[in-house]
Protein backbone atom coordinates (compact mmCIF):
# COMPACT_ATOMS: atom_id res chain seq x y z
CA UNK A 1 0.00 0.00 0.00
CA UNK A 2 1.24 3.72 -0.71
CA UNK A 3 2.41 6.11 1.75
CA UNK A 4 -0.89 8.33 2.66
CA UNK A 5 -3.47 5.79 1.50
CA UNK A 6 -3.67 3.79 4.28
CA UNK A 7 -5.94 3.93 7.89
CA UNK A 8 -5.26 6.87 9.37
CA UNK A 9 -3.18 6.96 12.03
CA UNK A 10 -4.30 7.81 15.31
CA UNK A 11 -3.18 10.77 16.46
CA UNK A 12 -4.60 12.23 12.92
CA UNK A 13 -6.02 15.13 14.06
CA UNK A 14 -3.04 16.88 15.67
CA UNK A 15 -0.11 15.88 13.32
CA UNK A 16 -1.89 15.96 9.82
CA UNK A 17 -3.56 19.57 10.01
CA UNK A 18 -1.75 22.96 9.93
CA UNK A 19 -1.89 26.10 12.50
CA UNK A 20 -5.19 26.66 11.25
CA UNK A 21 -6.87 23.64 11.69
CA UNK A 22 -6.93 22.31 7.87
CA UNK A 23 -5.23 19.26 6.27
CA UNK A 24 -1.71 19.02 5.19
CA UNK A 25 -0.97 17.27 2.22
CA UNK A 26 -1.42 17.18 -1.38
CA UNK A 27 -4.14 19.71 -2.17
CA UNK A 28 -1.76 22.34 -0.41
CA UNK A 29 1.00 21.85 -2.81
CA UNK A 30 -1.33 22.23 -5.96
CA UNK A 31 -2.58 25.70 -3.86
CA UNK A 32 1.19 26.97 -4.13
CA UNK A 33 1.81 29.08 -6.57
CA UNK A 34 5.10 29.00 -9.30
CA UNK A 35 7.96 31.15 -9.03
CA UNK A 36 6.89 33.13 -11.91
CA UNK A 37 3.32 33.49 -10.45
CA UNK A 38 5.09 35.05 -7.34
CA UNK A 39 7.34 37.42 -9.47
CA UNK A 40 4.00 38.83 -11.31
CA UNK A 41 2.56 38.85 -8.09
CA UNK A 42 5.54 40.90 -6.73
CA UNK A 43 5.43 43.30 -9.48
CA UNK A 44 1.92 44.31 -9.33
CA UNK A 45 2.11 44.53 -5.54
CA UNK A 46 5.06 46.69 -5.81
CA UNK A 47 3.82 48.75 -9.22
CA UNK A 48 3.56 52.70 -8.39
CA UNK A 49 0.23 53.78 -8.58
CA UNK A 50 -1.11 57.16 -10.15
CA UNK A 51 -1.88 60.69 -7.64
CA UNK A 52 -5.38 59.33 -8.52
CA UNK A 53 -5.00 55.56 -6.59
CA UNK A 54 -5.15 52.59 -8.16
CA UNK A 55 -7.54 51.94 -10.93
CA UNK A 56 -7.29 55.77 -12.23
CA UNK A 57 -5.89 54.19 -15.44
CA UNK A 58 -5.48 50.68 -16.85
CA UNK A 59 -2.55 48.33 -16.65
CA UNK A 60 -1.41 49.46 -20.24
CA UNK A 61 -0.90 52.88 -18.28
CA UNK A 62 -3.11 54.82 -20.45
CA UNK A 63 -5.18 57.64 -18.37
CA UNK A 64 -9.00 56.82 -18.51
CA UNK A 65 -11.49 58.04 -21.25
CA UNK A 66 -13.16 61.48 -20.81
CA UNK A 67 -16.83 60.74 -19.59
CA UNK A 68 -19.51 63.51 -19.32
CA UNK A 69 -18.84 66.79 -20.60
CA UNK A 70 -15.21 65.97 -21.78
CA UNK A 71 -16.79 63.31 -23.93
CA UNK A 72 -19.05 65.55 -25.53
CA UNK A 73 -15.95 68.45 -25.86
CA UNK A 74 -13.71 65.90 -27.00
CA UNK A 75 -16.38 64.26 -30.12
CA UNK A 76 -17.56 67.37 -30.74
CA UNK A 77 -14.01 68.85 -31.40
CA UNK A 78 -12.77 65.70 -33.56
CA UNK A 79 -16.13 66.04 -35.61
CA UNK A 80 -15.19 69.68 -36.25
CA UNK A 81 -11.65 69.17 -37.16
CA UNK A 82 -13.10 66.42 -40.00
CA UNK A 83 -16.42 64.40 -39.17
CA UNK A 84 -14.39 61.53 -40.62
CA UNK A 85 -11.65 61.23 -37.91
CA UNK A 86 -15.41 59.96 -35.83
CA UNK A 87 -17.25 58.76 -38.55
CA UNK A 88 -19.54 57.46 -35.83
CA UNK A 89 -17.25 55.40 -34.07
CA UNK A 90 -17.13 57.10 -30.58
CA UNK A 91 -15.44 53.96 -28.59
CA UNK A 92 -13.05 53.67 -31.36
CA UNK A 93 -12.05 57.52 -31.33
CA UNK A 94 -11.70 57.46 -27.24
CA UNK A 95 -9.87 54.43 -27.59
CA UNK A 96 -7.26 56.30 -30.33
CA UNK A 97 -7.05 58.84 -27.88
CA UNK A 98 -6.18 57.10 -25.01
CA UNK A 99 -3.13 54.77 -26.84
CA UNK A 100 -2.11 58.35 -28.33
CA UNK A 101 -1.74 59.33 -24.51
CA UNK A 102 0.29 56.08 -24.06
CA UNK A 103 2.57 56.75 -27.28
CA UNK A 104 3.11 60.11 -25.82
CA UNK A 105 4.78 59.32 -22.21
CA UNK A 106 7.50 58.14 -24.32
CA UNK A 107 7.74 60.63 -26.88
CA UNK A 108 8.44 64.04 -26.45
CA UNK A 109 9.24 65.50 -29.47
CA UNK A 110 5.88 67.13 -31.17
CA UNK A 111 7.29 66.65 -34.68
CA UNK A 112 7.06 62.79 -33.41
CA UNK A 113 3.65 63.03 -31.81
CA UNK A 114 2.16 64.33 -34.76
CA UNK A 115 3.81 62.05 -37.08
CA UNK A 116 2.30 58.98 -34.10
CA UNK A 117 -1.35 61.01 -34.81
CA UNK A 118 -1.33 60.90 -38.16
CA UNK A 119 -0.54 57.28 -38.16
CA UNK A 120 -3.01 56.50 -35.46
CA UNK A 121 -6.00 58.11 -36.38
CA UNK A 122 -7.09 57.38 -40.16
CA UNK A 123 -10.97 57.51 -42.00
CA UNK A 124 -12.73 55.61 -44.70
CA UNK A 125 -11.01 58.48 -46.95
CA UNK A 126 -7.89 59.29 -45.33
CA UNK A 127 -6.42 55.53 -45.01
CA UNK A 128 -2.57 57.07 -44.09
CA UNK A 129 -3.98 59.92 -41.69
CA UNK A 130 -5.18 63.14 -42.19
CA UNK A 131 -1.72 65.24 -42.74
CA UNK A 132 0.40 67.28 -40.71
CA UNK A 133 -2.05 70.00 -40.07
CA UNK A 134 -5.58 68.23 -39.23
CA UNK A 135 -3.35 65.93 -36.69
CA UNK A 136 -1.52 68.62 -34.85
CA UNK A 137 -5.43 69.52 -33.79
CA UNK A 138 -6.14 65.97 -33.05
CA UNK A 139 -3.00 66.03 -30.84
CA UNK A 140 -4.32 69.09 -29.11
CA UNK A 141 -7.52 67.91 -28.77
CA UNK A 142 -6.40 64.39 -27.44
CA UNK A 143 -3.97 66.36 -25.07
CA UNK A 144 -6.73 68.92 -23.55
CA UNK A 145 -9.37 66.16 -23.44
CA UNK A 146 -8.17 62.92 -21.97
CA UNK A 147 -4.50 63.27 -21.29
CA UNK A 148 -3.40 67.22 -20.11
CA UNK A 149 -0.75 66.32 -18.16
CA UNK A 150 1.27 64.54 -20.58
Amino acid sequence: MRAGHGPPCPDAHASHRNAAGRPRGPRRRRLQQQPEDRREAHRIATAPTSPAGPGAADTAGAPPGPTGDKRVIYLATLNGIDPEIVNGKDDEAISRGRDQCTAMKDEKDPTKRVAQVEQRFTGPGHPNGFGPTKSALILATVQANICPTY
